[in-house]
């Protein structure tokens, strides 16, 4: 194995014969197994116990793990994340706005570049999962783009709080807002504040598959009660980005109405500084997992390796037998041996040992069985992460279209006006609720109902969250459809800024609260489904595949809100589009029942790869 912790062969395995293709059996694998053999490369000289063993910070075994890791290390670790969710939401929000009101950009323009924000933020996380598996580790991942991240805040509050990085703000009211007439922001100021933006977007690209992985770590896989402090890892997990999503709609909002942008962002940065301090004191108390090598040049050399070998067949007179090294270990540091399967056998060609192959074959040509099976187990997740871009799009959508109808409505509640840009404070607050009582009330109530030792699997509580934000957004539909109406009757056609006295908006709430549980039972099963689904050196970049999909359903709304405005509307002709930035003569409804059709369509597509999944077998041998 080389520095980089790649892949050398070793020498070769005999296996016996696989048996005759034409009878369609099993491939078999039999390995010469030898435990008194030691690879340099391993820790001490031996091998990593599971694979998996954690280590501390300068990559030593921890010879007392009691003093480390468990509860206490992990809530060192919701507190990063806790502020990280506070600074995403509270610029998601709020970025919207300031972007419309104080660099007098268009909505729909503001809209999409905050999508576009949210997009780059998640999709780009990929690159932060790799690092971490690859070289870095999660540790050292999470140091470095966290301070990037804070970095980028620290640039937006200078640019909410100097007037040289603002359009001039005179002659500049309600009205002129509305039509559009403000003097608009010079090219290098919004080049500047693009800039700080995509800053934070980079850095909390670079957190976001990490932090998950990094406080799972913490856990003792050899534990009796490892699967259900997991469960419950997760559900406290998903609670600490609820909460951060909760302060953002609320205190951040508050904070800009009282105190102006500077202050509301700077806020954002504040809690992040404070949370990378409380990050850092965790340090002695952390677990870590040995980076195991670039991720994706193991998937390279497995795609190489059966490229060349494609038309050699598996009953061919050459065959040794499956690749794999001595000993009950794998050579990839981070990871155990992976048992064979019969999943795209055609990627089992870069493990058929042949004699010509010699005795220190390359890695280009011949792979172990763990390396092909990485592989495909990154194949087989893929289906499952990307039925979840449609949630990720139904909740991009909530973020612009609920609140502009939030606009048009009473946000009083009693003697208390609540600002619209809070509105979306509700769903996390269905979230907290949900979660609090998870285990008090629903996990109870689903295991009488389905005898599942948690109440419900992964998949089916990923299924479920989807089923109920499609009856989310129906019920959208069917609401915004008797908004509009009530609107243009009353004689508020024109006044789409104007609320409604006597419309309530927290008729919204219904929706709110359905994507709110939706998005508990969906995103928790999809992060702990992942985590424990993906190989075991790769568990960040399995982590990073719900945020990819995340990050595509922003980009995938944004796309999508410019394909409905081209074709259904028409300035020649006067038409209004369906996302109308006057939503009293657009047609919202259209475009959420939209949404609803596209959702029926992708629950029925994850049924179909869900009912397919194997849940991945480990070897506890």
């Amino acid at each position: 194995m080389d520095q980089s912790g790649e892949i050398q062969s070793t020498e070769p395995v005999v296996s016996e014969a696989i048996s005759d293709v034409s009878h369609r059996k099993k491939l078999s694998i039999h390995f010469a197994e030898s435990d008194q053999r030691r690879f340099p490369w391993a820790i001490g000289g031996q091998y990593v116990a599971g694979g998996t063993t954690p280590v501390t910070i300068r990559g030593k075994p921890i010879e007392d793990l009691s003093k480390t890791g468990g509860w206490v290390a992990a809530f060192f670790i919701f507190g990063n994340e806790m502020a990280e969710r506070m600074a995403y939401f509270g610029l998601s929000v709020n970025m919207v706005a300031f972007m419309f009101y104080v660099m007098h950009r268009p909505f729909t323009s503001s809209a999409n570049t905050v999508n576009t924000f949210l997009g780059i933020s998640q999709a780009s996380s990929v690159l932060g999962g790799f690092l971490a598996d690859a070289y870095l580790g999660r540790y050292w991942t999470i140091a470095i783009f966290t301070t990037i991240y804070l970095l980028g805040l620290m640039g937006i509050t200078l640019c909410a709080t100097m007037p040289i990085f603002m359009p001039d703000q005179s002659n500049c009211d309600k009205l002129a807002t509305l039509l559009g007439t403000c003097a608009p922001a010079k090219s290098w100021q919004m080049l500047y504040l693009n800039t700080v933006l995509y800053i934070a977007a980079f850095g909390a690209a670079g957190i976001r598959p990490c932090v998950s992985s990094f406080g799972a770590d913490q856990f003792d896989e050899n534990s009796p009660h490892y699967k259900s402090h997991l469960d419950r890892f997760f559900n406290f997990f998903y609670l600490s980005v609820t909460i951060g999503a909760i302060i953002a709609f609320t205190m951040v909002a508050y904070i800009q109405i009282k105190h102006g942008w500077g202050s509301a962002f700077g806020s954002l940065a504040l809690a992040m500084g404070i949370s990378n301090a409380i990050f850092f004191v965790g340090t002695p108390l952390y677990r870590h997992r040995l980076p195991g090598g670039s991720p994706l040049t193991r998937v390279a050399q497995v795609l190489v390796a059966a490229f060349r070998k494609r038309n050699i067949p598996f009953s061919c007179s050459e065959l040794i037998g499956l690749y794999e090294v001595p000993g009950k270990r794998s050579v990839i540091k981070g990871s155990g041996k992976i048992e064979h399967t019969d999943d795209f056998r055609c990627l089992d060609k870069a493990a058929l040992q042949l004699k010509e192959d010699g005795p220190v074959p390359s890695p280009w040509r011949l792979c172990t069985v763990t390396q092909v099976e990485e592989v495909k187990i990154l194949l087989k997740l893929l289906p499952i992460p990307a039925c979840t871009i449609m949630l990720s799009l139904i909740l991009t959508e909530y973020l612009t279209l609920s609140v502009q109808q939030a606009y048009t409505m009473n946000t009083h509640m009693g003697l208390l006006k609540l600002p619209v840009t809070c509105m979306p404070v509700f769903p996390g607050l269905s979230i907290f609720f949900i979660l609090t009582f998870y285990y008090t009330t629903f996990a109870p109530l689903a295991r009488r109902l389905t005898g599942h030792p948690h109440g419900a699997s992964q998949l089916q509580r990923v299924g479920l969250g989807l089923a109920l934000s499609v009856l989310s957004v129906a019920w959208a539909g069917g609401f915004e459809r008797y908004r509009r109406n009530y609107a243009n009757d009353h004689g508020f056609e024109a006044l789409f800024l104007s609320p409604m006295p006597n419309l309530s908006a927290y008729w919204l709430l219904i929706q709110y609260v359905l994507i709110g549980v939706a998005e508990v039972f969906c995103i928790v099963g999809l992060l702990e489904f992942l985590y424990q689904e993906a190989p075991d050196a790769m568990r960040s970049v399995g982590s990073a595949y719900a945020a990819v999909a995340g990050g595509l359903g922003c980009f995938f709304a944004t796309i999508l809100n410019n394909i409905i405005n081209g074709i259904t509307g028409n300035e020649i002709e006067g038409k209004q589009p369906w996302l109308s930035q006057n939503i009293n003569s657009g047609r919202f409804d259209y475009f959420y029942w939209l949404l609803t059709v596209l959702g029926i369509i992708n629950f029925f597509v994850f049924l179909f790869f869900a009912k397919r999944y194997k849940y991945r077998v480990r070897n506890t041998s």
